[in-house]
C-alpha cells in the first residue's frame, strides 16, 4: 500500500464535494448519533487515500468532524468525530446497491459513485493486509501481536446486523470490530482485553491487531482485530430461542455468572482498584439523581415514579454517611446479553469492552462497582422475557437468581447480599433506558417502565 499525501487544498475540494450526499446519508447510519438534529456540515480531523482513485476502485479513510445544532440550552460542542471509509467506483455493480452513498457532480471524484466500502470485499482485504504487514499510511498506523499470525487472503465479509459500529469477519478466523464514533485517548475496547490477555483470561478472545491514528498529537483507536468464535451464539438470540421454545435459561444465566466473576476477578488483578468512600459514594448518588432529574423532564411518563426511583438513591447514600465503603474497578460497562458468546462447546465469552458510547472516554474508563455489569445483565435477562406474548416475568426471575449463584460460586460473594447498591445500579440503568427507547424505540418503552414501576417500590420488593 502506497502513502498518497492529500493536499489541504484537495482535501478541501473533496469534502465540499462529498458534503451534500454525507448530509443526506450519515443520518441514516445505524450507528450514527445525531439522529434528529440536521447535519450542517463538516470539518476533517484527517484524510487518508489508501487507494488511488484513478485506479478502477477508489479508496479514503476519513475521520470527520460533524457540525449540528446543538440542544437549546446544552453548552457548545465542537461535533462528533465519525470514522468512514469511502470507496469510489465508476459504476456500482448490483451487488454494492445497498452500499451506495451517491454520485460526486464536481470536484476530484466528479462522474464517480461513492459508495460504504465495507460492504466490498476488496477494500477489506487491504484493512487487513495493511493489518498482517503493520503498513504505515499518513497517520494510519496498523499494528499486531507479533505472537500471533494474520494468513493472507481469507474472504471478508460484513456483518448486518444493526449495531453501534462496523464489523467484518475473515473467514472463519478473525473479526475486525471498526469503531465509528472515535475520541481520542485510550479505548477500552483494546485497553481491556489486552489485560485481560495478559493475565491469560480465556473468556474474552485476545486481541490480535489494531488500528489507530496519529493526528495532531492525539490518538485515536480505529479498529480491533480479534479472533472470530465460529459456531457462537449470541447471549440475545440464544435466550430468545429458549424462551420461544419454553425452554429453561436458568443453567445458561448461571454459566454467564460465573464467566461474568471470572473476568471481573482477572480485572482486579490486572488493572488498579480504588475504594469508594464517603465522598466518591456521594458524587455517585448525586450523578444518579441529576441523570433521573434530567429523564423526567424529557420522559414525563416517569414522574409518577420519581420519587419511588429516588429513593433508591437515597437508600445508597444513607450508607454513603454512615461510612460503608466498596471496591471499585475496571469493569465492562456495558453489559448485556447481546455482548455475550457462547461457544459451540458451551463456554461463554464477553465481547466488546467500549463501554456506553454516548458517555465520555474518561468516565468509562473509570473504576466502578462491579455490581454496574450485573445490574445491566439483569435488566437484559428482563428485556428478554418481555420480548415474547405474552411477557414471561417468571423466567426472567429465574434466570436473575441463576445469574447471581453463578456469580457468587466464583466471586466468593453473591450480589444480592448487598441489595442497596444493586438497587441502586439497576435503578440508574432502567431509568437509561426509559430515556434510550423512548428517543428511538418507542415500542419498547413499555419493557424499562414496567421496570421502573417494580424499582420504585420498597427496597425489600426489588431484590432478584
Amino acid at each position: 500500500m502506497a502513502e498518497t499525501v492529500i493536499s489541504s487544498g484537495t482535501t478541501g475540494s473533496l469534502l465540499a464535494s462529498l458534503d451534500p450526499l454525507l448530509r443526506a446519508w450519515l443520518p441514516r447510519q445505524r450507528w450514527f448519533a445525531g439522529k434528529g438534529r440536521p447535519v450542517t456540515g463538516f470539518s476533517p480531523v484527517s484524510v487518508t487515500e489508501l487507494l488511488p482513485p484513478d485506479s478502477r476502485l477508489g479508496l479514503y479513510h476519513l475521520l470527520l468532524r460533524v457540525h449540528q445544532p446543538t440542544a437549546p440550552g446544552a453548552p457548545p460542542h465542537p461535533g462528533d468525530c465519525y470514522q468512514l471509509l469511502i470507496g469510489v467506483r465508476e459504476a456500482l455493480p448490483p451487488r454494492l446497491a445497498p452500499a451506495l452513498i451517491g454520485h460526486v457532480t464536481k470536484g476530484p471524484l466528479a462522474g464517480r459513485t461513492v459508495y460504504e466500502a465495507l460492504y466490498d470485499p476488496r477494500p477489506a482485504e487491504v484493512l487487513l493486509e495493511a493489518l498482517r504487514t503493520r503498513a504505515r499510511v499518513g497517520g494510519l498506523r496498523f499494528e499486531r501481536d507479533p505472537a500471533q499470525d494474520i494468513r493472507a487472503g481469507l474472504v471478508p465479509r460484513l456483518m448486518t446486523a444493526e449495531q453501534s459500529n462496523s464489523s467484518v469477519v475473515y473467514g472463519d478466523t478473525f473479526i475486525l470490530k471498526l469503531l465509528r464514533r472515535v475520541v481520542p485517548g485510550v479505548n477500552p475496547d483494546l485497553e481491556i482485553p489486552l489485560a485481560l490477555a495478559r493475565e491469560g483470561c480465556p473468556r474474552v478472545p485476545a486481541p490480535t491487531a489494531w488500528l489507530h491514528a496519529e493526528v495532531g498529537g492525539a490518538s485515536y483507536v480505529l479498529a480491533v482485530l480479534q479472533p472470530f468464535v465460529s459456531g457462537a451464539a449470541d447471549g440475545w438470540e440464544l435466550a430468545l430461542r429458549e424462551l420461544a421454545k419454553g425452554e429453561d435459561f436458568a443453567a445458561e444465566a448461571r454459566e454467564l455468572g460465573r464467566a461474568t466473576a471470572e473476568v471481573h476477578t482477572a480485572l482486579a488483578r490486572a488493572l488498579p482498584t480504588v475504594t469508594l468512600g464517603r465522598a466518591q459514594l456521594e458524587l455517585l448518588v448525586d450523578g444518579m439523581t441529576e441523570r433521573l432529574a434530567a429523564a423526567v423532564q424529557a420522559v414525563p411518563a416517569l414522574r409518577p415514579y420519581e420519587a419511588g426511583l429516588r429513593s433508591a438513591y437515597q437508600a445508597l447514600g444513607s450508607l454513603a454517611a454512615e461510612c460503608r465503603t466498596w471496591t471499585a474497578q475496571r469493569v465492562h460497562g456495558d453489559l448485556h446479553l447481546g455482548q455475550c458468546l457462547r461457544s459451540p462447546s458451551g463456554g461463554w465469552s464477553l465481547i466488546d469492552f467500549e463501554g456506553e458510547p454516548a458517555r465520555p472516554l474518561a468516565e468509562r474508563r473509570m473504576p466502578q462497582p462491579p455490581v454496574r455489569d450485573i445490574a445491566g445483565m439483569l435488566r437484559s435477562f428482563d428485556y428478554a422475557a418481555h420480548s415474547v406474548t405474552p411477557p414471561a416475568p417468571d423466567w426472567a426471575r429465574v434466570c436473575r437468581a441463576a445469574y447471581c449463584s453463578g456469580y457468587a460460586e466464583v466471586a466468593g460473594r453473591d450480589p444480592r447480599t448487598d441489595p442497596v447498591l444493586l438497587r441502586a445500579f439497576e435503578t440508574d440503568k432502567a431509568v437509561y433506558e426509559v430515556v434510550y427507547e423512548a428517543r428511538h424505540r418507542p415500542d419498547w418503552l413499555p419493557v424499562p417502565l414496567s421496570a421502573v414501576r417494580r424499582l420504585s417500590l420498597p427496597d425489600q420488593e426489588v431484590r432478584p
